[in-house]
């Protein structure tokens, strides 16, 4: 080997490594999607008429991943009124047309959700219940609303749970997702654990479903699959994800829950999911200046061979990169 050559290599190896680090986030963002797969991205939490730096800040990353717009609840502070709603409009109206939502306790500071149900039209549900569901690629998704008190009630028996419960047996699929606002498992110091959702995991545990995202607490938190009692359950648990990271403000993290394998409470940014008629592929994606990013994949519990699959879960996640290299946030 010539000299020339032999310093060529380790600056060759050199480069790969600092790409594989540096750019690990925008590869796997800007990676083409197959015939089979969908997009489904989004965060909750999102405009503040009073500062809309952060919803604009994720709205710009939106307009470059393409695919459907989960907006998990909060959309318009502060009360979710008709000029609230000018201010999402703004921000994340830039993709209304692509956008199905889910309400929050802040959409409901307005009565009856009325100026949500009005500004998202039937890309909202029936405004009598706000939940619906819908097909995206060869994946179901379930959209929930988190306002058990606005909907006659969340446990079991209620007329949501019943529905909820009679759709995932009308709807089998390999991968079934579900989102709404407040979430089941949060160590969000603000708002935290929200049980009376339990049910609604339940009955999505009982189907096998995969992935629940919620917001509710400003921050991005990422679990293990677990059941609806927060027991770690590798073979059949859902995956959960709090990202209430859509632009609002953020808050610290309070004291973890069981379960929790990733937090960050200092950057705005959307939860990328790349459904695959087996798997599922999830990223994080910052907001420009932030480095924090967690990305991984999973098998679907009703793919063939999932019980017995290595793929269950490979998570990566990182903050950044410095001089120092990588440095993991997977958290104890």
């Amino acid at each position: 080997m010539s000299r020339r050559s032999s310093v060529q290599v380790p600056v060759v190896m050199a480069c790969c490594a600092i790409a594989f680090l540096q750019g690990c986030a925008k590869s796997v963002r800007n990676r083409p999607v197959d015939a089979e797969s969908a997009v489904l991205v989004g965060a909750g939490d999102i405009a503040d008429c009073r500062d809309l730096a952060g919803a604009e800040a994720t709205a710009k990353l939106l307009e470059q991943i393409p695919g459907t717009v989960m907006a998990v609840g909060d959309l318009a502070y502060p009360d979710g009124s008709k000029e609230n709603f000018e201010c999402y409009d703004q921000t994340w109206g830039r993709m209304k047309a692509r956008t199905r939502p889910s309400p929050g306790n802040h959409e409901f500071h307005a009565a009856g959700a009325t100026p949500y149900f009005a500004y998202f039209g039937a890309a909202a549900g029936d405004p009598q219940n706000g939940y619906y569901s819908y097909e995206l690629g060869t994946g179901h998704i379930v959209v929930l609303n988190s306002e058990c008190a606005e909907v006659g009630g969340c446990e079991a028996g209620s007329r949501q749970e019943k529905w909820l419960r009679a759709d995932l047996t009308a709807h089998p699929a390999a991968c079934t997702l579900a989102y709404w606002h407040k979430p089941l498992f949060s160590s969000g110091s603000a708002h935290g654990n929200d049980v009376s959702v339990k049910p609604l995991w339940q009955a999505l545990y009982d189907a096998k479903a995969d992935v629940v995202i919620a917001g509710h607490d400003h921050n991005y938190e990422r679990f293990g699959l677990q059941n609806a009692d927060g027991v770690a359950d590798p073979a059949g648990g859902i995956r959960e994800f709090v990202v209430g990271t859509g632009g609002k403000n953020q808050r610290p993290m309070g004291a973890i829950d069981a379960n929790s394998e990733v937090r960050n409470a200092d950057a705005f940014g959307v939860l990328k999911l790349t459904l695959h008629p087996n798997s599922y592929d999830w990223q994080f994606v910052p907001e420009a200046g932030k480095n924090f990013v967690d990305s991984g994949s999973g098998r679907c519990h009703g793919s063939p061979g999932s019980s017995q699959s290595p793929f269950q879960s490979l998570p990566r996640s990182r903050r950044g990169v410095g001089r120092s290299g990588a440095h993991a946030d997977v958290l104890p």
